[in-house]
């Protein structure tokens, strides 16, 4: 079984994929689109790729506000789920990804990768990061139930 982790943003999705026993993430692409809300060339492109890896589940970063409030850009993670299991038929978890894309940053700075060229890695790390944190719980929660 293989998980597919996204990170939506208004103009980027950033796409990662589980290892084949669901421990760890890997960054695969970030998917771009010219508008906001032209979605189907973006879908189409998750469609290929849970095909292509055989994704049977899919996390998708939930970006709360630091108060746990659920702001604009929540509700079209929101809305996004909703379509992505309509087209896909897969269960899409929603996951807090408060923190992602700074971390990311950090791990890209850290790299030594330039300010102008991290926008090109962003938010696959973030993504990474998103389904890394799911697969984490899920061990946590296997060794308890054992």
């Amino acid at each position: 079984m293989r998980i597919m982790g996204l990170d939506y943003g208004t103009k980027t999705v950033g796409v990662a994929i589980s290892d084949a026993l669901c421990l760890t993430a890997q960054g695969i692409e970030t998917i771009e689109r010219k508008e906001e809300n032209k979605l189907r060339r973006t879908c189409a492109r998750i469609e290929e790729l849970i095909r292509e890896y055989g994704v049977e589940q899919i996390v998708l970063g939930f970006p709360k506000h630091m108060n746990n409030d659920v702001g604009e850009r929540a509700e079209k993670s929101l809305e996004f789920q909703k379509m992505l299991e309509r087209r896909t038929g897969l269960e899409v978890v929603m996951w807090d990804e408060r923190l992602t894309t700074v971390a990311a940053e950090q791990v890209l700075m850290e790299s030594g990768i330039r300010r102008e060229d991290r926008k090109k890695y962003i938010d696959k790390i973030a993504a990474v990061f998103i389904l890394q944190g799911y697969l984490d719980s899920l061990a946590v929660q296997k060794k308890q139930m054992e």
